[in-house]
């Protein structure tokens, strides 16, 4: 792989993402604290040691230094919070650090990509990498590009992707994009349904499992995404947000990451 990664976020997506790319050479992975580097490292380590074949974690290189992004690296990818103001921030700071020609990048899953580009402070070399989690094992990442984006960068995207063994598609520039625009009012009828029947969350689960052939039930995959993260997510395409997912949010049951959610675990 031509590219070499610089990361900023330590959470699921950011080491997910890291351990992909270090099949491939060095990663280096910005952590915003001393304790969210340990945590990430500790990460990195776990998902690198369920992959096939051998990979080694000690290509991650986790440090708390925004600066050293744009040591040598070609690539910086912005993967924290769902957080428009927070992402632009953080990708402001980033175009001051990042080599001449580097590309930037956010793994947003619902925000503009035009208001983060242009945030960035330099649209021209700008893309998104909407990647799915857990990210070794989900193939598909949505591109998408601000209008300002030239023809080698949105190639360099796409060698990317196929370098990280993903299948890229390009899509347009719209509130969750493909799979969360039309993922989203689907998951949230599940919610919905659950007042409606009463029935258990695990037996919802089962129908749409084996009835419709899904890897995971409605419930238990907004529970695995993270609640939080679906009511911003809900809010931010236009689709209304159950009052029970509005509630546990308010009461900390975030899903499976809290403990609790939809489920108890």
């Amino acid at each position: 792989m031509t590219e070499r990664l610089g990361i900023a976020g330590a959470g699921a997506i950011a080491c997910g993402l890291a351990a992909c790319a270090a099949r491939h050479g060095e990663v280096l992975l910005w952590a915003r604290s001393d304790s969210s580097a340990e945590r990430a490292e500790e990460t990195v380590h776990k998902v690198c040691g369920r992959l096939s074949g051998e990979v080694n974690a000690g290509h991650v290189k986790v440090s708390t230094d925004l600066g050293a992004l744009g040591d040598g690296t070609t690539f910086l990818v912005e993967a924290i919070a769902e957080d428009v103001d927070l992402k632009s921030r953080l990708l402001g700071e980033l175009s001051v650090v990042a080599d001449e020609g580097a590309i930037l990048a956010t793994t947003t899953s619902s925000l503009s990509v035009q208001r983060l580009a242009e945030a960035s402070g330099a649209p021209e070399r700008f893309v998104a990498l909407h990647v799915f989690n857990p990210v070794p094992k989900m193939k598909l990442v949505e591109l998408a590009f601000p209008e300002q984006a030239s023809e080698a960068v949105r190639g360099r995207a796409r060698e990317l992707c196929e370098h990280l063994g993903k299948v890229p598609v390009e899509v347009p520039d719209l509130p969750g994009f493909v799979v969360n625009r039309l993922l989203f009012p689907y998951l949230f009828s599940a919610v919905d349904f659950l007042e409606e029947s009463g029935m258990a969350p695990k037996d919802v689960d089962t129908a749409m499992m084996l009835g419709a052939g899904h890897p995971m039930g409605p419930l238990a995959l907004l529970d695995f995404i993270g609640l939080d993260v679906a009511e911003a997510i809900g809010d931010e395409i236009g689709t209304p947000v159950p009052d029970r997912v509005r509630t546990l949010v308010e009461d900390g049951a975030l899903g499976k990451k809290a403990g609790r959610g939809l489920y108890d675990y």
